[in-house]
């Protein structure tokens, strides 16, 4: 698992935004991941979308990773912020965009 463990490590640390989702950004194959990808894309932000469904062992080490037990998962410049609920909420609160905009992946509208 500790193959798996690095790799998650390095897109994290490779790329700013990560959602660890079911399908792709273009095609999410459940719910969830669709919310989460509507919400990134309606505040703007670039993220990289990676897909579980196609490597089981991913599937289960980004849950160990995380100690999160649900997909999908947001990473903010290597650090776990949620799955769908939790980035739900901080949409309607404006909390996301704020955070987003602290870690520098946002430019602040206006």
């Amino acid at each position: 698992m500790s193959d798996v463990h690095d790799r998650i490590r390095q897109d994290i640390q490779d790329n700013p935004v990560v959602l660890y989702m079911k399908g792709t950004p273009v095609f999410p194959q459940c719910g969830f991941s669709a919310t989460v990808v509507q919400i990134l894309t309606h505040v703007g932000v670039k993220f990289r979308g990676v897909d579980v469904l196609q490597d089981p062992g991913l599937r289960q080490g980004i849950k160990e990773f995380s100690d999160w037990p649900t997909i999908p998962q947001l990473y903010v410049k290597g650090e776990f912020v949620g799955g769908c609920d939790i980035i739900r909420e901080m949409f309607e609160t404006g909390e996301l965009e704020q955070l987003l905009t602290e870690k520098g992946v946002l430019q602040p509208a206006g």
